[in-house]
């Protein structure tokens, strides 16, 4: 049960109806809700349509005055009435109004001394009953507590004592500002010397005309209440609505979803929610906003000790909902790393039914770095039988298999579900080890052999797939592959003709200086910026040195050694037609060097040691 208080310290802000619309869109949400009508002296709840009771129902000040006869607190169903067919599924919404609208009741009301209520009879723990018997009797997931505007006697049972969050309500002016600093800094100061967790405080400027600002003076009072309540972000905004259908006290998120007043409620709603742990939303909510904030700075998006306090209640509370274990887990392998917990997080969420690919592929990376190299597998084989996981999520799972499972990818589901472009770019990034460069064989060698293939996707996937055949030392089909259908050198792009050379080379021992030659001059004729990517360096460090350029080639192997220190992550080397570390790189280098220098026995790697490693 999540308590939030309605207060403004001025009327005519529309306190009521923004209770009414969030209470209505709660309701409409799924939550049980119950609406407590405390603005004693002008009560109003009871008369929009949703909330009016089928009698004269008692209500608050009853209670309390049947309390102070009897002194015991009488039993609260009597002076709760439910709304029907206002929500849908769980939803339901009930009414605790100010009390019966009978004659006499100012008289009723104006016997009840809550001074002496608190003071000689005990009214901190009538209260203290009453929110426990709205628990047990109702049990609401929200309470709505309609407050009295001012300073006056009820108004700390309704921000200080009640609830978990108030929603001030204020229109920007001076006599808002002033009367507002009290019953904030009494609010915090209650949350610091009486209570275990804090009061929310949520601002809402409304009934703000929607003008333009061009002189500044809306932006002003707006930083002169962030300075003086002491808020950090802005605050929500209902913006004033001229409009004959409020005399009929229409609930716009019922009655006109659509309307921008409806919407203004609904972004309260949401703000109320993202505070409350116990709603799964909510708890959703605090969760990514504490990842979002770690993750920006290292840093905690509140004090440790809050924070874990909060971390554990909503495991507790939600101890059966894969979704929010999950994302408890997400956070806390990043936040504390602690192992065995983020584990058993992880495993309690997909058992409790929160199996979307990318559960597993986030438990299939936790057991990878765990050293669990048997279940990352198992859950990245998981990842690829969903036949809706995007490209890079299924890059990502093929990365977490061992070798002998990857035999199975090229007909996965996850892989034959994608398209043709997607097929192709998964295949044209698994160049790092032989196994997934055999795995790439059999994605592109089906896709070339298609009908369905257009000449762009053709051309893309035919060199991906000459590259995959040399990193696996099978040059002539790579060579094959390349003079497809008489194709001739002259009509080769700048990346064909160069591993055309390679596939050659690697096929007959012998450098074709047709390729290389081709190579040279569509880079000499190119007028775009110089591209100094290691991989493109080396290449034409290669190219000019079977072209004869022996000087040009030994500038390119130095400005390749410059490059790939500026890089981050494996680096593409046409040395082994493999991805490879830069310190990998940097020994292809030093080997090309060589073999520029005149040292003829150097061979390209893959012409040697085909695609096993060094």
């Amino acid at each position: 049960m999540y308590v939030t208080t309605f207060y403004s310290f001025k009327g005519g802000v529309g306190r009521t109806m923004a209770l009414v619309n969030t209470a209505v869109e709660l309701v409409r949400r799924g939550h049980r809700v119950l609406a407590v009508d405390f603005d004693l002296e002008a009560p109003g709840l009871d008369t929009f349509g949703v909330l009016r009771p089928a009698g004269d129902v008692p209500g608050i000040i009853d209670f309390v005055g049947e309390y102070l006869i009897s002194k015991q607190a009488p039993n609260v169903e009597r002076f709760i009435s439910e709304a029907p067919g206002v929500g849908a599924g769980a939803g339901q919404l009930w009414i605790m109004p100010s009390g019966a609208q009978r004659a006499t009741y100012a008289a009723d009301f104006s016997r009840i001394d809550w001074g002496a209520l608190y003071d000689q009879h005990d009214g901190y723990l009538l209260f203290e009953d009453l929110k426990e018997q709205w628990k047990q009797v109702v049990r609401p997931d929200y309470v709505l507590i309609d407050s009295r505007t001012g300073h006056t006697d009820t108004g700390g049972i309704c921000t200080r004592q009640l609830p978990d969050a108030v929603a001030i309500l204020f229109f920007p002016n001076d006599q808002n500002l002033r009367g507002l600093s009290k019953v904030v800094h009494d609010i915090r100061a209650e949350s610091r010397e009486s209570r275990t967790s804090l009061i929310d405080l949520h601002f809402v400027m409304s009934n703000v005309p929607d003008l333009d600002d061009e002189d500044r003076i809306l932006e002003e009072k707006i930083d002169a209440f962030r300075e003086q309540l002491g808020f950090r972000r802005g605050p929500l905004v209902v913006h004033r609505y001229d409009s004959l259908s409020l005399l009929n006290q229409v609930v716009f998120t019922k009655d006109r979803p659509r309307s921008r007043l409806a919407r203004e409620y609904c972004d309260l709603v949401s703000e109320i929610v993202s505070r409350n742990l116990a709603d799964r939303d909510g708890a959703l909510d605090y969760l990514g906003r504490v990842s979002r904030s770690w993750r920006r700075g290292g840093v905690s998006y509140e004090s440790p000790d809050v924070m874990d306090r909060k971390l554990e209640e909503i495991e507790r509370v939600h101890a059966r909902d894969g979704e929010v274990l999950f994302a408890l887990g997400a956070f806390l392998e990043d936040y504390r790393r602690r192992s065995e917990f983020v584990g058993s997080l992880f495993d309690r969420a997909i058992a409790a039914g929160h199996e979307p690919p990318q559960a597993y592929l986030k438990r299939a990376h936790f057991r990878a770095d765990s050293g669990d190299a048997a279940g990352a597998g198992e859950d990245a084989l998981r990842v690829l039988r969903s036949d809706d996981v995007p490209p890079p999520l299924v890059r990502e799972a093929i990365s977490l298999m061992a070798p002998d499972e990857l035999g199975a990818v090229a007909e996965s589901v996850a892989v034959a579900s994608l398209g043709l472009d997607d097929r192709i770019w998964i295949a044209s990034t698994l160049a790092e080890t032989p196994d997934e460069i055999g795995v790439a064989v059999s994605i592109l060698e089906p896709i070339i052999e298609g009908r369905e293939l257009g000449e762009d996707q053709r051309v893309e996937a035919r060199s991906a797939l000459a590259l995959c055949y040399m990193g696996i030392a099978r040059c002539n089909q790579a060579a094959k592959l390349l003079r497809d259908r008489e194709r001739g050198v002259a009509e080769m792009d700048i990346r064909d003709a160069f591993n055309y050379g390679m596939a050659v080379w690697g096929a007959t021992e012998e450098i074709a200086n047709e390729p290389f030659g081709r190579v040279v001059e569509l880079d000499r004729e190119d007028d775009s910026p110089s591209d100094e990517h290691p991989n493109y360096l080396q290449c034409l460090a290669i190219a000019n040195w079977a072209a004869g350029d022996r000087s040009k080639a030994l500038e390119l192997v130095r400005r390749a050694r410059e490059a790939v220190g500026e890089s981050r992550g494996p680096t593409f080397s046409c040395w082994r037609y493999r991805r490879v570390p830069a310190r990998e790189f940097l020994e292809d280098l030093d080997e090309i060097e060589t073999l520029i220098n005149g040292d003829a026995s150097r061979k390209p790697h893959f012409m040697t040691a085909g695609a096993a490693p060094d």
